[in-house]
């Protein structure tokens, strides 16, 4: 247990946030946390209803963009460890809203990584980088890992590689505790329904129980490295675990493309996704990222992480939510 510690997480009201915060406190943590606001209140907090009553008074209003408001929230709850998982984080809606991407997902981590600097730089940090960082660039054997270039082709990928940048040149600079995460896709039912993944399961059920006739995607061919969100918070917190600070891939190592992900969730409901799937060019991205895949082994080695999920029983546990859902 560990009984004297104290994380602060930034959108902790997110699907990764809500899954770290539930494993933290099973592990003795006191847990603090931001939220964004917005206009809708009972969404605000809805994937925290598990442990809303243990974060009591430990929830703030905060934005990465407000540079005062996370002085003001790390001066309160003096952390040991944070966590920066607070950003824009539709790739798609970042080529509608590239400024504000770079804002939040990029000038954002500076901003957390200033008041940290100035309030509590012995704090350990872990910041959320993305697979989205590499773009199109893949090692010759087909993976990405750690020594990968980073070539992004979006406007949330390059706001990622600047956040991933600063925090290397801060943790290099300042001798601070900086860990990378370099996260490949994560999924959960706790997923946003605007993520492919999600959308594609919450499609297939209403198609399932007559409460929509089809379903539009974009890029079918598309590959992902798929996990589940349990697991890869898990990853996070063992990353700040360590000695000294580095920067590690979490992923898989299996890819499967948009189409295998479709194909799947309406076998399992047995129906036969050519009558319901269409292609929109709309949902295309103007620069499309085609295949990622990663190699974890270094994560492997130093901190014994594995996978508990497959691509099969991630997405079981997400067609059975949306099945309870619409029952």
């Amino acid at each position: 247990m560990q009984e004297n510690k104290t994380a602060l997480i930034t959108g902790i009201n997110g699907q990764d946030g809500s899954y770290l915060v539930e494993f933290l406190l099973k592990k003795g943590y006191k847990v603090w946390g931001t939220i964004k606001r917005n206009s809708v209140a009972e969404n605000q907090t809805s994937r925290l209803d598990k442990v809303y009553p243990q974060l009591l008074g430990k929830l703030h209003y905060a934005d990465l963009t407000d540079l005062g408001s996370l002085i003001s929230i790390i001066q309160k709850c003096q952390p040991d460890e944070i966590y920066n998982l607070a950003a824009q984080s539709h790739v798609r809606i970042s080529f509608d809203q590239p400024i504000y991407t770079a804002q939040a997902t990029g000038v954002g981590t500076l901003n957390l990584l200033e008041a940290i600097r100035l309030t509590k730089p012995d704090a350990k940090v872990y910041q959320a980088s993305s697979s989205e960082m590499f773009g199109n660039n893949i090692d010759k054997d087909g993976f990405q890992r750690e020594t990968t270039p980073l070539s992004p082709v979006s406007p949330y990928g390059c706001a990622k590689v600047f956040s991933y940048n600063i925090c290397n040149n801060y943790k290099n600079s300042y001798g601070m505790f900086i860990s990378n995460g370099i996260l490949f896709n994560h999924e959960s039912p706790r997923r946003g329904t605007n993520f492919v993944t999600n959308k594609v399961v919450k499609g297939a059920v209403m198609i399932k129980k007559g409460l929509k006739k089809d379903l539009t995607l974009g890029n079918l061919n598309a590959t992902r490295d798929w996990g589940h969100a349990k697991d890869y918070v898990k990853a996070m917190w063992l990353i700040l675990q360590q000695n000294k600070p580095d920067n590690f891939v979490c992923s898989t190592g299996i890819s499967h493309s948009v189409q295998d992900l479709v194909e799947y969730v309406f076998s399992k409901l047995n129906l036969d996704w050519t009558q319901y799937v269409k292609t929109d060019k709309k949902f295309l991205r103007p620069e499309e990222l085609k295949d990622l895949k990663g190699d974890s082994t270094k994560l492997k080695n130093i901190t014994d992480w594995k996978p508990e999920y497959t691509f099969e029983t991630m997405l079981d546990e997400m067609i059975e939510y949306w099945l309870n859902k619409y029952k």
